[in-house]
């Protein structure tokens, strides 16, 4: 018989793209900025929704957003948001979709100075954090770190970017391990990260 993989016990229901999402992504470092960008006004998204929702909809958010080229989003003017309001492929918030473009504004400039993985990894001085839960209660919503991060952001000029959406954020960027020790992901995700300490030393 088969052994059983175990995972994290948000994954929950049998979801192959949830799934795959768990499995391949979730608490694998990265380090573009644009698929950071992305994952921030993903996660901004997110936010009253399940992930689940988003991840479906993650490649009409590609389609809608230029593929989070933040330097066209920062150019969209009323017909664009208009055109973005009636996409029902996207999560239609116009509250999320301007601070979308205000997040794209914010983040060319930033990237004057710094770019934006430099910033958002400098809160942990490029070495990820690797938890070791047994219990997904023992899981934070946030933390110390994720509310200087997001505190920063606001400072910058993003938007729904609260420390809650920013620990989410973290935890699927790979910035923290937060797959249970249990989970068959926890092991491999902490080798990744543990390599990643070794060369930031």
């Amino acid at each position: 018989m088969a052994k059983q993989t175990t995972r994290c016990p948000w994954v929950g229901i049998e979801d192959a793209e949830y799934t795959r999402y768990h499995d391949e992504e979730w608490g694998v470092p990265k380090f573009g900025d644009r698929e950071l960008f992305e994952k921030l006004v993903l996660e901004g998204f997110q936010a009253g929704l399940s992930w689940l929702t988003i991840l479906r909809k993650r490649q009409n958010f590609r389609t809608a957003f230029d593929d989070f080229d933040a330097k066209k989003i920062a150019a969209y003017g009323s017909s664009d948001i208009s055109r973005l309001m009636a996409d029902a492929g996207i999560v239609r918030n116009r509250s999320k979709i301007e601070a979308t473009i205000s997040n794209a504004r914010a983040y060319l400039e930033l990237s004057r100075r710094q770019s934006l993985s430099d910033f958002l990894w400098g809160f942990v001085d490029g070495k990820p954090i690797i938890n070791k839960h047994t219990e997904f209660g023992d899981v934070p919503a946030q933390t110390d770190i994720s509310k200087r991060i997001s505190k920063a952001l606001k400072t910058e000029g993003f938007r729904f970017v609260g420390p809650t959406t920013v620990y989410a954020f973290m935890q699927s960027v790979g910035m923290v391990n937060d797959h249970l020790v249990s989970c068959h992901r926890h092991a491999p995700c902490a080798k990744l990260q543990r390599a990643l300490n070794s060369k930031n030393r």
